[in-house]
């Protein structure tokens, strides 16, 4: 793949009108930033769960801070190996094209989440079993292989293509009409779902199978031949780095979070944030912490201290393997390649996540619940969509936003419809709705 042809404003639905308009205050990839911070289904990451619970008296984070931390981690990243590509290949005529990275992948991470269901995690997974081991299953049989395999592996980030490509009812074409470049940054897993696997893992619903091809294809990235028809790309070199940025955050944060709530004691975040550096930095870290007295204040310290930490450790890793992975052929994460101390410490940091935070009472609790509220609205609307000249579908359906096409004349596309609703519903709204359709909530009482 080349620099060249992967750096490029061209917006989705938008080709016939571009203009490459020189010497502009904003890039187009600016703009792209500032046209999700003031979109819809941006704000409404703000009422969804990212790990805990949504804050009460202490504040923890939800999807729209994390995507916020998340962009100026991918950018910091982004920008530092701006620097050093734009000085390897200072010589070449489209060397400026790379100072764009910065504003590529800042975008990419706001809208990295966008795709994501309620309640956190869980909500994906709970999507996906409906259909695998719910009431959904029935509809097995009057899909395509590959449509199923869609909703069997429902993925927040093939969702986010679709959010941002997709043209819903009344809207334009291109959706967002975002820059191909930052389209291809998001996606994580450049292949159908039919390469789904054990993980569940994919970057498009069928639906945008041709919109991807034509967003990769035009940006020179590589494609896998397969003989199934089937379709499989080298990710864009940029999702390397959103993801190295999401990674980073959610990690870092989600236990600077449990620190707040008491999940986690000082002692134990000290220790494993502690374990990201050798014994001479440990000490003017500690020499530094002596001066401050409020414990979440040191925690937030030795936080920003391994995220600078992490960001030039994947910085470097990405310039040394620049080449393979404009091949295609870089394996795992730029987290995987971190030096050993920082990989223990990386490790660390997971395993105290997964053992105390993830498996805490307040944290299954959301899933539990968050579990059956989806559950109960899959089987209302679907069986809503499937019956839909039934007197209570009728006045369920006529309650969903215009823009989802509940009677489209394909299943495929109706039952898209309703987990497009869905999905984008914020934790209150789900909730709300689950108490109404069960009578326990009325406009009038």
């Amino acid at each position: 793949m080349e620099w060249d042809l992967l750096i490029n404003d061209l917006r989705f639905g938008l080709e016939d009108y571009h203009d490459p308009k020189k010497g502009r205050v904003r890039s187009d990839f600016r703009r792209d930033y500032d046209r999700l911070v003031f979109s819809s289904p941006f704000r409404r990451l703000q009422n969804k769960t990212q790990v805990m619970p949504l804050p009460g008296s202490i504040f923890v984070h939800n999807r729209l801070t994390h995507s916020l931390e998340v962009a100026c981690v991918g950018k910091s990243l982004a920008d530092t190996v701006s620097i050093s590509l734009q000085s390897k290949y200072a010589n070449e005529p489209w060397r400026d094209k790379l100072g764009d990275l910065g504003d590529i992948v800042a975008a990419a991470c706001l809208a990295h989440d966008l795709g994501n269901p309620p309640f956190g995690h869980s909500g994906e997974k709970t999507i996906s079993t409906f259909f695998t081991e719910g009431e959904g299953q029935v509809l097995k049989d009057q899909l395509t292989p590959q449509q199923w395999a869609d909703f069997a592996n429902f993925e927040g980030n093939a969702n986010a293509f679709r959010l941002l490509t997709h043209q819903f009812k009344g809207r334009r074409p291109g959706g967002f009409a975002m820059t191909y470049s930052m389209l291809a940054s998001i996606v994580k897993y450049p292949y159908d779902s039919s390469h789904a696997g054990t993980k569940g893992k994919f970057g498009f619903f069928d639906s945008e199978r041709e919109s991807f091809i034509k967003v990769a294809d035009r940006l020179g990235m590589r494609r896998f031949e397969q003989t199934d028809g089937s379709v499989v790309y080298a990710r864009h070199p940029l999702v390397y780095i959103v993801e190295a940025a999401d990674d980073i955050c959610y990690e870092v944060m989600d236990i600077e979070d449990a620190h707040k709530l008491r999940i986690l004691t000082t002692d134990e975040v000290t220790g494993a944030l502690l374990s990201f550096f050798e014994d001479e930095r440990q000490q003017h870290i500690h020499t530094v912490m002596a001066s401050i007295e409020d414990p979440n204040e040191r925690v937030g310290y030795m936080r920003s201290c391994v995220i600078g930490r992490l960001v030039d450790c994947c910085a470097e890793i990405f310039i040394k393997h620049e080449q393979d992975i404009l091949d295609g052929n870089f394996e795992g994460s730029l987290l995987t390649r971190l030096p050993e101390r920082e990989l223990a410490g990386y490790r660390r940091c997971t395993e105290l996540s997964w053992r105390k935070i993830y498996a805490s009472q307040n944290v299954v609790d959301i899933d539990l619940a968050g579990s059956s509220i989806i559950t109960f609205l899959l089987q209302k609307f679907t069986h809503a969509i499937s019956h839909p000249d039934l007197y209570y579908s009728r006045l369920l359906l006529s309650q969903v936003p215009q823009q989802y096409d509940v009677y489209a004349p394909e299943l495929y596309d109706r039952l898209l419809a309703v987990v497009d609703h869905i999905s984008a519903m914020t934790d209150v709204y789900a909730l709300n709705l689950y108490r109404k359709l069960n009578g326990h909530d009325l406009p009038a009482v």
